[in-house]
């Protein structure tokens, strides 16, 4: 797959229009299909629509000052509609097709099944899908071992992260494609394995469940717990992973934090997982011990929590929160 391939997007809604976005940004000419038989004239709607949303966000991103007024014309012209009777031609040019169609199990596997027809034998295919497994689908693909997840993250034109998730027939080396090519247009990707929620969802899950159960039960106000999110957790996990903090702090903390909420709180949904106590057991206490979750030996600890503060300093700064220290003067 060449650097600059032509993308092929499954179906022409919101995630479409995202990816076809991030990709036209970033140089590739994207097509997005209709994956839905239309009259004439309930197709132009579609297209006037998905166009007019790529022109509005590329519109906003030059607002932002992403990009200049002058440069929406290229970028949206990068950017066309198909009917589902043209997509053999636009399929057939594809190096890279993106499945974005409602979250149906027997839709997928129909449209990717399809597709997968269509296209190149090289051509690499994803499904974008946030909730099934690759492995339900992977069964209605034309060589499966090109097939894999690759779940973006909304807006898909603006964050960063995109999580690979490859099937059991998935060839390692289709990964590394996948993985080069969203790297080429700005992304973060990580890959794990193919498990519900994936990594960022399973995780947000808990914390929004948690954040509406506190207002549920009266512990503080939406706005001060939304307050408490930003300028406390996210904050930190802005600069420190989840993991990265356990051992930042030391794991045998969280053990014993985790003991007392769940005893205080009479739910076991804050009972520490036996990786922690095992760590712990261990000597994996983290920074302290020179490994936790992660290794630590040879490191400079020194510099690496100067690095690491410098850029909690640096969203003081951002916050418009970092100020200068009061001195009394004489």
């Amino acid at each position: 797959m060449t650097s600059r391939a032509n993308i092929a997007c499954l179906g022409a809604g919101r995630m479409g229009r995202g990816i076809a976005v991030a990709f036209a940004y970033a140089g590739h000419r994207v097509t997005m299909i209709d994956v839905k038989p239309r009259s004439a004239e309930d197709f132009a709607k579609l297209e006037t629509d998905a166009l007019g949303e790529v022109r509005k966000t590329f519109a906003s991103l030059s607002n932002l000052g992403l990009l200049t007024e002058a440069d929406v014309d290229p970028l949206v012209a990068r950017v066309s509609v198909a009917t589902a009777s043209q997509s053999g031609t636009a399929l057939a040019d594809a190096g890279m097709v993106f499945e974005g169609v409602p979250e149906v199990v027997e839709l997928k596997r129909e449209v990717l099944g399809a597709a997968s027809r269509q296209v190149k034998p090289d051509t690499i295919i994803a499904s974008t899908t946030s909730t099934i497994l690759v492995d339900d689908l992977s069964g209605a693909i034309v060589n499966p071992h090109r097939f894999l997840n690759v779940h973006w993250l909304n807006p898909a034109y603006l964050i960063p992260l995109v999580e690979v998730s490859p099937g059991k027939a998935t060839d390692p080396a289709i990964i590394d494609e996948v993985k080069a090519l969203l790297e080429g247009i700005g992304k973060v990707p990580v890959v794990c394995a193919a498990t519900p929620g994936f990594i960022v969802p399973r995780i947000q899950a808990l914390a929004m469940n948690e954040a509406a159960r506190m207002v549920e039960e009266g512990v503080a106000s939406a706005e001060e717990i939304d307050k408490a999110i930003r300028y406390g957790f996210g904050f930190r996990y802005a600069v420190l992973g989840l993991l990265e903090f356990i051992d930042w702090g030391g794991g045998d903390i969280l053990y014993y934090a985790s003991r007392y909420l769940e005893g205080a709180l009479g739910s076991d949904r804050y009972r520490a997982p036996d990786v922690i106590s095992r760590n712990m057991h261990e000597g994996r206490i983290g920074l302290r011990t020179g490994a936790g979750f992660l290794d630590y030996s040879g490191l400079d600890v020194d510099a690496y929590r100067a690095k690491r503060l410098q850029a909690m300093v640096d969203l003081l700064r951002h916050f418009e929160l970092a100020r200068p220290p009061v001195l009394d003067r004489d």
